[in-house]
């Protein structure tokens, strides 16, 4: 019989708080952190980002009710809080107000400091009261989720240390730091500042990934912007939604019901001149017919600036040109705009395709002139591009003619 003086149940405490309850090797415990972060990014991003913020899908109670608790315990998040700043950053997108916009403030401090300007925000009564509207206010979520959001990651690590034993610190510790990472700093930073574009949209956000699981399809950052609403953020082929994934599975067994997707543009037979109908695809499709107008700019800007001779423009102007023609005026840095000048100045057809991007913009932009105005300025443009002599404007005219909604 095991006794208190011979030290074999001492012994055998220090064993447990050295193993844990689980005897795993390394790999193992290595697949149990992994697997746990993923189930928070899916409850972030099912959640409270699709289903909470923007109301693009409805979850079952037993989903809903499921994530709210991991979220209490692997994250410390509190719901409405989440919801409000989320909110806040879609309205004042790259502005100053925005929470954590890395045009603003930096990306180095987006990247690095996210959890703390969430936390920031989150002290902000008048943003959860504009923002955080239509959150869960049930008894559970008063009583524990936003009363005790701290006491939730406190039980997660007693039960990491009751499984794992010392070991379960570490994993405490990547768990915790895998929203503050990935979520606050990857998405928030790199997803407004690197990456590719399939839509012209009005900020700065950039998809950073075709193929991501890391971060459960939040990667496709432009995509979402573009179509906040939409439950699913993939829309080229090559894309993988693994968030969209889990929704379609949830859907077969009647836990999640989709609101909504993003649109697409439809291409059909080429018409003769553009019509009401080609007027309305290009204003409900903007963003992305403004893709494929500054896909094409790019490739021009990258012939013009290969054939001009090196001793007429400065090469600093050339990169410049290569960075920034293809975008909004707005968006160019202001110590860029007189070196763009410069190559618009020595590349004539580089200077009407920018000038006639500005024209094809204003007719969504514009409040003023009716709609019969705006077909008729539309046939006048797709004329004048077609009429231009350069083959990129004359094959984006005569894309424009064939589309419909």
């Amino acid at each position: 019989m095991t006794s208190w003086t011979d030290g074999a149940f001492f012994n055998a405490a220090l064993d447990w708080l050295g193993q844990g309850l689980w005897n795993l090797a390394w790999w193992q415990v290595l697949l149990y952190t992994l697997g746990t972060t993923h189930i928070t990014i899916v409850a972030v991003t099912l959640f409270l980002h699709r289903a909470q913020a923007h109301r693009s899908l409805e979850l079952h109670a037993i989903p809903a009710h499921f994530f709210r608790f991991w979220l209490w315990i692997g994250t410390g998040m509190v719901t409405r809080e989440w919801v409000a700043i989320h909110r806040k950053h879609h309205a004042k997108c790259e502005t100053p107000d925005d929470p954590h916009s890395p045009q603003t403030r930096g990306l180095r401090t987006v990247l690095w400091r996210g959890a703390e300007l969430y936390r920031a925000e989150s002290q902000q009564p008048e943003t959860l009261k504009k923002f955080g509207h239509g959150t869960p206010d049930d008894w559970i979520e008063r009583r524990i989720y936003a009363r005790f959001s701290g006491q939730g990651v406190v039980l997660m690590l007693l039960l990491d240390l009751l499984l794992f034993g010392a070991a379960g610190a570490a994993v405490w510790a990547v768990q915790m730091a895998w929203i503050p990472f990935w979520a606050a700093g990857v998405v928030n930073g790199l997803g407004h500042f690197w990456g590719y574009r399939n839509f012209e949209a009005s900020d700065a956000s950039t998809n950073l990934s075709p193929w991501g699981l890391l971060i459960g399809g939040e990667e496709l950052h432009n995509n979402h912007h573009t179509y906040p609403t939409s439950a699913k953020f993939s829309v080229q082929p090559f894309e993988f939604d693994v968030g969209w994934l889990y929704i379609t599975l949830m859907q077969k067994i009647g836990w999640a019901q989709v609101r909504k997707v993003a649109p697409r543009l439809q291409l059909g037979a080429v018409k003769p001149v553009a019509d009401e109908d080609t007027l309305e695809a290009l204003i409900a499709h903007r963003y992305e017919v403004m893709a494929r107008y500054a896909r094409d700019l790019r490739r021009a800007c990258q012939a013009e600036v290969a054939a001009l001779p090196a001793r007429h423009t400065d090469p600093s102007c050339l990169q410049a040109a290569r960075r920034w023609l293809h975008r909004d005026a707005d968006k160019v840095p202001a110590a860029a705009q007189a070196q763009l000048a410069q190559v618009r100045a020595a590349c004539p057809a580089l200077d009407q395709m920018v000038a006639m991007r500005e024209e094809l913009r204003q007719l969504w932009l514009s409040t003023t002139r009716s709609r019969e105005q705006l077909t008729a300025d539309l046939q006048a443009w797709c004329r004048r591009a077609e009429d231009s002599g350069i083959a990129a404007l004359r094959e984006f005219s005569g894309r424009l003619r064939a589309a419909y909604v």
